[in-house]
């Protein structure tokens, strides 16, 4: 189908355990299938389209949309979970650190468990992408002083910046690579390739059915996939353009080198989300050219769904949809 016929929709949404979640422009949906074959669903509003001007603007709308991602879709893992081996759960006795919790806390304790997960997976995240690959650079380029010839391009912003590239999408993949051959992971990349058929097929304006879904494609240029290889490969041409502070010493250069990284994350973040909307709605060969990979990764993070999982991924698309179509054109 042409590009022009399509209605490219903001509805997005991630996969979950045994479930789907979408964000449409004025509510979130989670859906689950539960262990007796029923679907729970869980339907929050949500105040995107009627945010200030300020954070609708670009750039600013990519590091907004950033944050309020990690926090729905931490909040949404949770609601999932809840649902998962119940019969087990209800065997066993509340522990007394549970009880503590929950008279002190009361009904925060989810909310602050959230927000402690997230702030956990955010130091992993660093430890892994930020600090090793600059940990690593470090040592390369303190063998590539011994050796003139090598040192003249180890010595260089572009080198640094590259090489932590590099490094941080080989620990990305490899990763991806490892986790996709888990069983329970398999499962939720069959859920994620439900979640992309599903909006595929409401964007090519067809009856959401599983029959009709099924046909469509579980790949999406507005994945998240895509948008963290986008994020990966604007770093390395933003950060070639900071300083090495090479006159500090090792670890305090590998500080500021991180620190300087961090501070700018929003920004390429922010940037990387204004490609991914490029991306999602233009036909461009360069725009095409520049979508492939991402499209690639997604052969690790999707799995093609049975029709019971394109079900749930039907379930939480509905309540998304608008009734106004215009209000959730990408």
């Amino acid at each position: 189908m042409d590009n022009k016929e399509l209605h490219i929709t903001s509805i997005g949404g991630q996969a979950v355990m045994e479930g789907v979640m979408m964000r449409g422009p004025y509510k979130t949906v989670v859906a689950v299938r539960k262990p007796d074959g029923d679907i729970e669903k869980k339907i929050d509003e949500n105040g995107v389209k009627t945010r200030s001007r300020f954070f609708r603007l670009p750039i600013i709308r990519g590091c907004v949309n950033f944050v309020d991602s990690l926090v729905i879709g931490m909040k949404a893992l949770m609601f999932s979970a809840e649902f998962i081996d119940v019969e087990e759960e209800d065997e066993e006795p509340e522990s007394k650190f549970d009880k503590w919790l929950d008279d002190k806390f009361g009904d925060k304790v989810k909310d602050i468990v959230i927000y402690v997960a997230i702030a956990i997976s955010l130091v992993f995240s660093v430890a892994i992408f930020m600090l090793l690959p600059a940990l690593l650079t470090k040592g390369v380029e303190a063998l590539g002083t011994l050796v003139p010839a090598i040192d003249r391009i180890t010595s260089t912003s572009a080198f640094t910046s590259i090489f932590e590239g590099i490094i941080r999408m080989v620990i990305f993949i490899s990763y991806l690579a490892l986790v996709s051959q888990m069983k329970d992971i398999k499962r939720v990349f069959e859920y994620h390739g439900a979640e992309h058929k599903t909006i595929a097929c409401y964007e090519a304006g067809e009856e959401l059915t599983p029959e009709n879904v099924k046909r469509y494609t579980r790949f999406h240029p507005r994945c998240g996939t895509s948008f963290l290889l986008f994020v990966m490969i604007i770093s390395i041409l933003l950060f070639a353009l900071l300083p090495r502070f090479d006159g500090y010493g090792a670890i305090a250069s590998t500080l500021l080198r991180m620190s300087t990284r961090l501070l700018l994350l929003p920004v390429v973040a922010g940037i990387s989300y204004e490609i991914i909307k490029l991306a999602g709605r233009s036909k461009n060969k360069c725009v095409g050219w520049l979508s492939k990979p991402g499209l690639w990764l997604q052969r690790l993070t999707t799995r093609e769904p049975d029709e019971s999982q394109i079900e749930v991924a039907i379930e939480s698309m509905k309540p998304c949809i608008p009734e106004n179509s215009e209000d959730d054109k990408w």
